[in-house]
């Protein structure tokens, strides 16, 4: 019998930096600055990949500490 693993997460996406967004509120995040879409990407191929295998029925936030 093939034991099969399923994850469930949800991915939180903060602002990501574009050319219309430059320089709006940044100082509210602790970084202080917006992330850029590889920083999401990287995420997103980690939850993808065997590594991940045992991560599951989280919230992650990927907001430059906006929320925290």
């Amino acid at each position: 019998m093939v034991a099969w693993h399923k994850s469930k997460w949800v991915l939180c996406p903060g602002r990501t930096a574009n050319n219309a967004a430059d320089g709006l509120q940044t100082k509210m995040t602790a970084l202080g600055r917006y992330g850029q879409g590889d920083e999401v990407a990287g995420m997103v191929s980690y939850l993808a990949s065997s590594e991940a295998a045992f991560v599951t029925g989280a919230s992650l936030k990927i907001d430059g500490g906006y929320t925290a």
